[in-house]
């Protein structure tokens, strides 16, 4: 093969160095400039993507992941997808434990590379044996020859941002970016996109997302876990009813909470106004951004960078089906996709 050929030996090459795409219509009555780190750009379409690769080939360097061993995790759907395309292609079995609140397209990917999956109900405790917390560590305990990712407890979670997405937004920002707003689940990529960006400027300001029935946001504030905090939410990948180990809330400067409302209808507003067609979270994201534009935080001088996770694809079964927005009270005439743009030709 020719040398000068622009050949990749596989798609994990192209993991990570996703572009920074200025937000242009959105934005138009928001003070400063906004940019959005697009990680649907990365070949499983989502940032998880890095930790995936990340974990997987630490866990093969420390010989702790060999040839025939099964690689187990619990996920919402965008882990899960990554270290089922990591498997594929690196020749492991996988298994994975998936909330049942992970919309039906989600599952359907997973099944279609080759994942045995598990759906666990979502609206359990983190300890009930149901949970899928617990289902993973039990199949690790049964399953001879397995290895556990567990990136809700893994350091390696933070190492996988620290070392690619918080080098590459100081890169593409020229180092002139102000405020990093990005959603906090596993908290993995705000934690390690943060400590790398609070070390070239501690001022930066490091905005969390978390989501309304969640215990980041008063962890955070108090560093006390109550659980009177949590109850049933929809918006996917976002927030969480434990106090993961992979975020290091003290290179967090604040956390906004929104509604799964505002959020579906802001990623529809997204894909409307800028052309990007992405997911739930990313909706969240940028939802956090406009409550915040409403304290007036942001100057003229401000450049933001909001992570947008994943791909709108994802979520067609739920915030880009009318059907299932009415069906959570969610929908109005404003964000319905217009009957009248369907023309079907008999």
């Amino acid at each position: 093969m020719k040398e000068d050929l622009k050949v990749y030996n596989d798609a994990l090459q192209l993991v990570g160095n996703t572009p920074l795409i200025k937000l242009n219509r959105i934005t138009k009555d928001l003070t400063g400039d906004f940019y959005a780190k697009v990680e649907a750009f990365n070949p499983g379409h989502s940032t998880k993507d890095r930790i995936a690769l990340y974990i997987i080939e630490e866990a093969e360097r420390k010989g702790i992941l060999k040839p025939g061993d099964t690689i187990i995790e619990t996920t919402s759907g965008n882990t899960g997808f990554s270290i089922a395309m990591v498997s594929v292609i690196k020749g492991y079995e996988c298994i994975l434990a998936v909330s049942s609140k992970s919309s039906a397209d989600k599952i359907d990917m997973l099944k279609s590379l080759g994942a045995k999956v598990y759906v666990c109900p979502a609206h359990v405790s983190a300890d009930d044996p149901r949970s899928y917390y617990e289902v993973a560590k039990r199949l690790h305990q049964e399953i001879k020859g397995s290895v556990y990712i567990n990136q809700y407890f893994n350091e390696l979670n933070i190492d996988a941002h620290y070392n690619t997405t918080g080098p590459e937004i100081w890169k593409q920002t020229e180092g002139e970016i102000t405020h990093l707003v990005a959603c906090s689940g596993t908290g993995g990529t705000i934690s390690g996109t943060a400590r790398f960006l609070k070390e070239q400027n501690p001022d930066i300001q490091i905005i969390g997302i978390d989501a309304y029935g969640s215990v980041l946001k008063k962890y955070h504030e108090t560093r006390e876990f109550d659980e009177n905090e949590i109850y049933p939410y929809r918006i996917e990948g976002l927030g969480k009813n434990l106090i993961p180990t992979a975020t290091d809330f003290d290179v967090i400067d604040r956390f906004v909470k929104v509604s799964d409302e505002e959020s579906a209808h802001t990623a529809r507003m997204i894909s409307k106004t800028e052309g990007l067609f992405v997911g739930y979270t990313s909706g969240a994201a940028f939802q956090g951004v406009k409550q915040l534009a409403e304290e007036e935080i942001f100057d003229a001088n401000s450049k933001v960078v909001i992570i947008f996770p994943d791909h709108g694809s994802r979520y067609m079964s739920k915030i880009y089906s009318d059907d299932w927005m009415q069906e959570q009270g969610f929908s109005d005439s404003e964000n319905l996709v217009d009957a009248e743009k369907i023309q079907y030709i008999k």
